[in-house]
């Protein structure tokens, strides 16, 4: 077998070799790239498949909006726990860094052969923010001292702002657009401020004692791995363009191909997602229970009539908590509702398409507010246990951040199967 592959190798290679490369035969191009599917750290495959999407309960009030349906779901990776406080950090200390190497130039940025500046990351790893020289070329950006807390200099938040863009294809697929130049169709995200709002801890509740989690939860290192909160829509939509570029950045400086983008899941995705790929599951785990058969909890929402510590969680606990679903995604139901990219329509299983469905609506500010509402998935540490279930599905304001919604990145599977 071995002697005949060779052979047939040198045949090709006679082939090619002869008039002009290809000796009048149809071999394609022949200097493509290699490409191996390469499942980014802390993902999980979700293979290609179909599920019966509604409600799973007996619920009256919503069964105009959880109407029953089949549909198919293209395969794609997913984060295996929610974006955790110490991953979207990385996120604001980027942006923080590449504020700072513009601002100090030299050999804090270097140039293109385009001559396009770009920060210089080997010299910005070597920068000691406490240097101060540094401090003093960066003190426009430090809270004002009038405005600091014992006198510690802090960065001001408010400059934490990130731009980026991306391209509009549904309206550039359409046919009184064709022709037009694609800077038409190219679109600006921003700026967006990425610092999480904090202050949802003390804002979502009322007469409540929460100053504590305002004061550490993004920061302590006891946090670390606890999902990221007080992140509207937007920064999550911001976060998953930083991240593409970030990966795309690294690719492109060891010559190597491309994926395809990171960004929030449809809704669809979603819940194909949390089902593990069981049938009619109403939990991820399956159910109808809450609790396994020795008693324990499986998810982290509020058990009973509010005993929230119950769960072994008063809050959020950590992004791996409890027992993943089948798929190995952790936290699909509780610890935080989830950020989807679907625009919030009552009817939407009423007339989107069975392949791969999704609603989409890019709201303005001045648009009407019911137009900025966007899906939510999953149910929170503060909910009761219908909205764990699979497939109820809730809505928020795009520009609204709370302390009960998080999210994670999905990454579309170019190809058939990862067995291929």
């Amino acid at each position: 077998m071995k002697i005949r592959l060779f052979a047939f190798a040198l045949i090709l290679a006679s082939l090619y070799s002869c008039s002009g490369g290809y000796s009048g035969q149809l071999l394609g191009v022949q200097d493509r790239p290699g490409w191996n599917n390469i499942i980014p750290y802390g993902m999980v495959y979700v293979p290609s498949g179909t599920l019966h999407i509604g409600q799973s309960d007996q619920d009256l009030n919503n069964a105009m909006v959880q109407k029953s349906k089949s549909i198919s779901i293209q395969g794609f990776y997913m984060d295996a726990t929610e974006v955790t406080n110490n991953e979207y950090r990385q996120f604001v200390y980027w942006v923080r860094d590449s504020i700072t190497a513009k601002t100090l130039g030299g050999t804090y940025v270097q140039a293109d052969d385009a001559g396009t500046e770009t920060v210089n990351w080997e010299e910005m790893e070597a920068l000691d923010y406490s240097d101060p020289e540094i401090e003093a070329e960066m003190e426009q950006f430090y809270v004002a001292e009038n405005e600091r807390f014992w006198g510690k200099k802090d960065w001001d938040v408010a400059n934490l702002n990130f731009e980026y863009y991306w391209i509009d294809w549904k309206e550039a697929a359409k046919l009184v657009n064709k022709g037009k130049p694609r800077s038409e169709f190219i679109r600006t995200g921003g700026p967006v401020n990425v610092y999480p709002d904090t202050l949802v801890w003390v804002r979502d509740f009322s007469y409540s004692y929460n100053e504590p989690m305002t004061r550490n939860y993004f920061w302590h290192p006891a946090f670390d791995d606890y999902p990221v909160v007080g992140v509207n829509w937007h920064q999550a939509v911001a976060f998953g363009a930083w991240r593409t570029k970030f990966w795309n950045d690294y690719h492109l400086s060891q010559e190597m191909v491309i994926n395809d983008d990171f960004r929030l899941p449809t809704e669809s995705e979603w819940e194909y997602a949390a089902r593990g790929g069981r049938k009619n599951a109403q939990y991820p785990w399956g159910g109808p229970y809450t609790r396994n058969a020795k008693g324990c909890i499986l998810a982290n929402f509020k058990p009973g009539r509010g005993n929230y510590p119950e769960d072994g969680g008063f809050y959020t606990v950590r992004a791996d908590a409890y027992w993943p679903n089948d798929y190995g995604i952790y936290n699909m139901a509780g610890n935080v509702s989830e950020w989807t990219s679907s625009f919030y329509h009552e009817n939407s299983y009423g007339f989107f398409h069975d392949m791969n469905p999704d609603i989409r609506y890019d709201a303005d500010p001045n648009d009407p507010i019911a137009k900025k509402r966007k899906v939510i998935r999953g149910g929170s540490w503060k909910d009761v246990a219908y909205f764990l279930q699979v497939s109820t599905r809730h809505w928020e304001y795009q520009d609204t951040a709370k302390s009960y919604v998080g999210f994670r990145n999905v990454l579309t599977f170019l190809g058939r199967s990862i067995n291929d």
